[in-house]
């Protein structure tokens, strides 16, 4: 037993703190914590922008009747009866949403099925989408395919009566002689 003695000089526990000098100071790190890749904290907290335009998803086994109302995007694939009233904010109405229901919102995009009157300043039926209501809004996409039944408003943006205002159309005098007072 005598010939395994153990050398009673301590060994340093990482090959790589061999050559540190003895006033530096050393942060411990668990060993298992260097083998781990490095985590982005962007992942962790979104950027304005995302917190800004967060989307809510009322899924296809969902069933709402009554009013929906926020300050946020809202999916829909469920059905969703009464009033979807989301001001500037974006509805989605997915491929297998029904709604039957007014729908106030800053832009619409329809995939599925929407029977009421939709009111926004951007509204798009896709070529999937079926509407049965009439439309108010400034900016209008009917894609082929689509299919619409109503009427549509078409209001002027604010942008478009800044322009207006510039363009007014001012009619010319007649070409001719003008007119003399006496």
């Amino acid at each position: 037993m005598r010939g395994n003695k153990k050398s009673h000089t301590p060994q340093a526990v990482d090959p790589g703190l061999k050559n540190v000098k003895t006033n530096q100071s050393l942060k411990a790190t668990p060993a298992f914590w260097e083998r781990t890749p490095k985590m982005n904290n962007d992942a962790i907290r979104p950027s304005e922008a995302t917190v800004d335009r967060a989307t809510a998803r009322l899924g296809p086994s969902l069933h709402v009747k009554g009013e929906i109302s926020g300050n946020e995007d809202l999916y829909v694939d469920g059905t969703v009866e009464g009033l979807v009233h989301l001001d500037e904010r974006k509805l989605t109405v997915g491929a297998t949403a029904e709604l039957t229901a007014d729908v106030i919102a800053g832009e619409v995009n329809m995939h599925g099925s929407v029977k009421g009157n939709v009111r926004g300043k951007k509204i798009e039926i896709k070529r999937e989408g079926s509407v049965n209501g009439d439309l108010t809004t400034a900016h209008i996409i009917i894609e082929d395919g689509a299919y619409f039944k109503g009427s549509i408003e078409i209001e002027k943006s604010a942008e478009a009566e800044k322009e207006g205002d510039n363009n007014v159309f001012s009619p010319r005098p007649a070409a001719g002689p003008e007119p003399r007072s006496i």
